[in-house]
């Protein structure tokens, strides 16, 4: 599908006025009212209501502003909604949660004489911007009325104004781009999630960017487990000079430099031990003394991936959680009666600020910590990110001049966090740099040993003040940046106090943060800032990875789908490939390329790969693993992923028996686990004893997590019931807690029959212990006959998947037909229901639902 060849379009700190549009543009309202007595009506469009609402008391009475609350359209969720076969024609639809706000917008626009579109400054902006003129289009909305695009990087009465004043065409390199990258993604998943489904287990997906940023933490996973910790040790020495203590580290033994692995193990420590102390005497010999002065500069303002990885650091927020609330503070807060947006856009990869407000920092800094905090010239900064943006500007308050503690009152406690932290990164960036001095000292033993002591002292704070670094300063970030040394001069002797080796392992690679895979992922120029957010997200919602504390662990779905993509797929979730692919889609938006041909060699190469890959097998894809055998049968136990999730398995299906198999637990991996550990789950089904009613009570795993059988009745375990340890005086308590609550819910009991109307969650159902069915909402649960529930209960147990609908439906028919005159009215209303049912399963595959 071609695109219209619109004139693009930039913003941004510095940014050039744009040309004039195409279009002839009705003048519009100015932002002071007074000026005209009469205008003509500008509609504008944002994102989102909070937008809305700051921004529509900055215009004033002639323009409206609407929200279309997100994206407006998307592809049409089936098979062909891209069709390469139609130069990769794409298929749209209204998104149908956001239907409602479209139509209010449409309705406005009749009586409005301008549009002009606001969405947010980047790709996904211009993309809602796009989508929404295109339908207002097709609806024959925007005959002889102007359409204008304008962007603000931050929520101010002059950017606004400014933004306003210079409004520009929607930019079509940057649809383009956005398109391509909506395919790509369409194509990638739409053709490698059903394969999944087949070959691994049912609702998994594989993303163009989210399969590669699961590689990084599977192999990281892969590096630990390899891992070989190796012994080392180290050797301190303390000494003393006039009362004060301190500490330097073994530099030199005998007469060579010291390694990691010089001292390999308890026997060398105690050895050069033993060589140093009688070497020293008590005494080293200070043989040499370097002192510097260290400049410390700080680092650039935010972007949106810096930003993501400091609020992970420092604050514990996850990326989705950084994101939300920085869209928060960009879209407005209330403060003394007024909405004002306290940052800039935070959707960025510039490093740049804007002159006016280098000038405000400026000012802020001089008043603030004083002269000598503030260097001759303003810092500027260069983004590392080859594709950064530089009209665009970095994350920084929108006013200087409004400091973290003027503000927090009127913020949320995540707002108030994050404000201060985006506060003192852009305040410090224009500071000088903290001076240290730093003190080195050779301390030797003898002529064949040596130690290093080394010492810095704050002078400067500099930039450090902006986060409350002063130097007289005795909190614990002090800590960090000094270690005082006491005055030593070459050629003095200072007392030898003790030797103190300590024993050490090498440790494995740390598994991966969200701020280290943020960090690692632009690194691989993988993805985009934007969208760092929704991979991690799409990783945890599909259980690839489990977060402990800070730290992603693969799961076994996510070892087992890494696996099978990196076997079969190994172009597509290559580091450089993906990147390569990221340039090619900026190389679009700056008008660069063409976005069909992308498309093109894209597909001609992937879809081959994948129609190969369909005569894999199950057992191919999702390999066991061989344990061991077990003792008692001589069978051989193995581990693999199944449909419900990972399990462990005696025999084999080839047995004359049939295999037994055994879920695993939750703390427990297809890769790791040991014989004896997989033995152990086949002590379920375990009999706990009996009831005083005489029924025997068995405690077991099923597929929807651990339960207690009592006849035949159920029980579910709680949280922290362990099935492989509870014992029968637990299980007794769940049953009374269970039939107490049932007990408690009942409306009516039809005594003798075992049927109850129940007062449930979702509302009343009809149970008999049994079955379970629903009561229509026409009818009153009160006035509900046995005979009536009977029928309803016969009805749901026919419209069960599975089994033969006529002859349960006869049932139904036979137990109504005998039943008193009322019950005629239940028997069509559930005949309707399963009816309904009927039609919606039809309706079903088409949805293509699966977990997350």
């Amino acid at each position: 599908m071609r695109l219209m060849a619109w004139g693009g379009g930039g913003g941004g700190a510095g940014r050039p006025r744009p040309p004039p549009p195409r279009y002839k543009l009705t003048p519009h309202a100015p932002i002071r009212r007074e000026t005209r007595a009469k205008m003509s009506k500008n509609l504008v469009i944002v994102e989102s209501p909070a937008k809305a609402k700051t921004i529509k008391k900055y215009l004033g009475k002639d323009y409206e502003v609407m929200a279309s609350y997100g994206h407006v359209r998307d592809l049409v969720p089936k098979d062909g909604a891209v069709d390469p076969a139609r130069g990769f024609e794409m298929k749209y639809q209204l998104i149908e949660k956001n239907e409602k706000h479209v139509r209010a917008i449409a309705n406005e626009l009749k009586h409005s004489d301008t549009l002009i579109l606001a969405t947010d400054p980047d790709r996904e902006g211009e993309a809602i911007a796009w989508h929404l003129s295109e339908y207002l289009k097709e609806k024959g909305l925007l005959k002889d009325k102007p359409v204008q695009r304008v962007v603000f990087y931050e929520i101010t009465p002059r950017e606004v104004a400014q933004a306003i004043a210079n409004p520009r065409q929607v930019s079509s390199d940057l649809v383009n781009a956005q398109q391509a990258r909506r395919a790509l993604d369409y194509l990638v998943g739409f053709n490698l999630s059903p394969l999944l489904w087949r070959k691994v287990s049912p609702g998994l997906s594989a993303g163009r960017v989210q399969s590669p940023a699961l590689r990084l933490i599977c192999e990281r996973e892969e590096e630990i487990r390899a891992f070989k910790p190796q012994e080392y040790w180290t050797l301190d020495a303390r000494s003393e000079k006039e009362g004060q203590s301190f500490t330097a580290r073994l530099l030199e033994y005998n007469g060579a430099k010291v390694e990691q692995f010089t001292l390999g193990d308890a026997g060398s420590a105690e050895a050069a031990h033993a060589a140093i102390e009688q070497a020293a005497g008590g005494k080293l010999l200070v043989a040499k003394v370097e002192k510097k002065q260290r400049r410390r500069t700080p680092g650039p303002p935010f972007t949106t991936s810096t930003l993501q990885q400091d609020a992970n650091r420092k604050l514990g927020f996850t990326a989705s959680r950084t994101m939300r609330t920085a869209q928060q503070l960009y879209e407005g807060v209330e403060i003394e009666g007024q909405a004002v947006g306290l940052i800039t856009y935070m959707r960025t990869d510039s490093v740049s600020l804007a002159q006016d407000a280098l000038a405000e920092l400026r000012e802020v800094i001089g008043k603030r910590y004083g002269a000598k905090a503030l260097p001759d010239e303003p810092r500027y900064y260069k983004a590392k990110s080859k594709n950064a943006q530089e009209a665009h500007e970095a994350v920084r308050p929108t006013s200087a001049a409004r400091a973290p503690e003027q503000v927090a009152r009127y913020l949320a406690p995540d707002q108030a966090k994050l404000y201060d932290l985006i506060w003192k990164r852009t305040v410090a960036c224009q500071m000088s740099a903290a001076v240290f001095d730093t003190v080195a000292a050779e301390l030797r033993a003898g002529s064949q040993h040596a130690f290093k002591a080394t010492g810095q002292t704050l002078v400067e704070p500099g930039f450090l003040a902006a986060y409350g670094i002063a130097v007289d300063d005795e909190t614990e970030a002090r800590e960090d940046d000094e270690k005082r040394l006491p005055p030593l001069v070459e050629g003095e002797q200072v007392n030898l106090l003790e030797l103190l080796p300590e024993q050490h392992f090498t440790q494995p690679p740390p598994r991966y943060t969200e701020a280290s895979l943020v960090k690692t992922l632009e690194e691989y120029d993988i993805g985009r800032p934007s969208t760092y957010a929704s991979i991690i997200s799409t990783l945890l919602a599909r259980e690839y990875v489990l977060l402990d504390g800070k730290a992603f662990i693969p799961t076994d779905v996510g070892m087992i789908v890494n696996r099978f993509l990196t076997e079969h797929f190994t172009r597509y979730v290559d580091y450089e490939f993906t990147a390569k692919l990221e340039d090619e889609l900026d190389a679009i938006s700056r008008g660069e390329e063409e976005w069909v041909p992308l498309l093109a060699r894209f597909w001609s190469a992937f879809k081959p790969t994948v129609d190969s890959k369909m005569e894999l097998s199950r057992s191919e894809v999702s390999e066991a693993r061989q344990i061991g055998t077990d003792p008692v049968s001589g069978k051989p136990v193995s581990a693999r992923l199944g449909r419900f999730g990972p399990f462990v398995q005696i025999g084999t299906k080839e047995d004359p028996d049939k295999p037994r198999f055994a879920s695993l637990r939750q703390n427990q991996r297809i890769d790791t686990i040991t014989l004896a550990q997989a033995l152990e789950l086949f002590k379920l089904p375990r009999r706990v004893g009996q009831l005083p009613t005489g029924e025997d009570v068995d405690v077991n795993i099923g597929r929807f997590g651990p339960y207690a059988r009592y006849g035949d009745q159920f029980v579910s375990l709680k949280k922290d019931d362990d099935p492989y340890t509870v014992e029968l005086p637990r299980v007794i308590e769940l049953i009374e807690g269970k039939r107490a609550a049932l007990e408690a819910a009942t409306i009516r009991l039809f005594e003798g029959t075992g049927i109850r109307i129940v007062k449930g969650r979702f509302g009343p159902y009809i149970t008999d212990g049994k079955r379970k069915a629903r009561i229509p909402r026409t009818r009153d649960p009160a006035s509900l006959s046995v005979f009536e529930c009977e029928a309803y209960l016969t009805e749901a147990e026919a419209a069960k998947p599975g089994r033969k609908k006529g002859g349960a439906r006869k049932a139904a028919a036979k137990k109504t037909a005998e039943a008193a005159e009322p019950a005629a009215a239940p028997k069509k209303a559930a005949v309707k229901k399963a009816a309904a049912k009927k039609a919606a399963a039809k309706k079903a595959p088409a949805k293509r639902t699966g977990k997350g």
